[in-house]
């Protein structure tokens, strides 16, 4: 399974507004609540948060990868969030974080779900990458730019 084929354009989002950690987590969980009818946007938030209570998903260089298994998740399902403003992710290197790269997966997917984890940080460790997603000016822009890092990767 490929990152590709689990992030449509419809889910890359540009421009989201941050705050905080819990309000990116929560504002996800909304969206992909009202675009998934299985799952429930108090049970994936509560999910991505009590992962991020394990230790931050923020991995460095202004990039976090929240994820989460999920009973009512049939399929893996991404997103990405281009934040308009970057927000504290207690991140490894105490960067602010700006590109939110999240991974619901069913909650039996143990290979896949690593197999995913290991493309979306290949992918987001890319310095240039990283530099083309946050040059983006449109949702449009931003989702070509990630499926072209991601068959690079691939």
């Amino acid at each position: 399974m490929s990152l590709e084929t689990i992030l449509p354009p419809e889910r890359t989002l540009f421009g989201v507004p941050g705050g905080s950690k819990k309000r990116v987590l929560e504002f996800f969980s909304t969206f992909i609540a009202q675009n998934t009818p299985s799952l429930d946007s108090q049970e994936v938030f509560s999910r991505l948060i009590g992962r991020e209570r394990l230790g931050s998903t923020g991995i460095g260089h202004g990039v976090a990868i929240p994820h989460a298994r999920s009973p009512h998740c049939k399929t893996p399902i991404a997103g990405f969030l281009k934040l308009a403003e970057p927000v504290d992710f207690d991140a490894i290197d105490g960067e602010p974080v700006d590109l939110v790269f999240v991974l619901l997966v069913p909650e039996e997917a143990d290979d896949a779900h690593l197999a995913l984890l290991a493309q979306v940080a290949g992918v987001m460790n890319d310095a240039e990458t990283r530099s083309g997603l946050r040059k983006s000016e449109s949702q449009r822009e931003l989702h070509e730019r990630l499926i072209e890092a991601i068959r690079r990767q691939g």
